[in-house]
């Protein structure tokens, strides 16, 4: 039952990485915390050290703390420029 719960909570903390990084209004930092995310859940994926475990969540929170701060200051000070690989999506769209 634990294991169950500390699988829960990592998939609620993976999704609010991804969700949080998805605030950035700038391509290049909202697409590297994205695929940080992504690089660091699945690096981890079969670890099975409950300690080990609880020190990645716990960094996983810490983690994202900065990007929801990063992320608010991201939008404050956003500018209405977009990426080139943004415009060019948004074209074939």
């Amino acid at each position: 039952e634990d294991l169950d719960m500390t699988s829960k909570e990592a998939v609620q903390l993976y999704r609010s990485l991804l969700r949080s990084s998805k605030k950035f209004s700038q391509y290049n930092f909202r697409e590297y915390f994205l695929r940080r995310a992504r690089e660091d859940f699945r690096a981890h994926k079969s670890e099975t050290d409950p300690a080990k475990i609880s020190e990645l969540l716990h960094r996983g929170r810490e983690e994202l703390a900065v990007i929801d701060r990063q992320g608010t200051l991201s939008s404050l000070f956003s500018d209405s420029q977009q990426h080139v690989v943004e415009l060019k999506t948004a074209k074939k769209a």
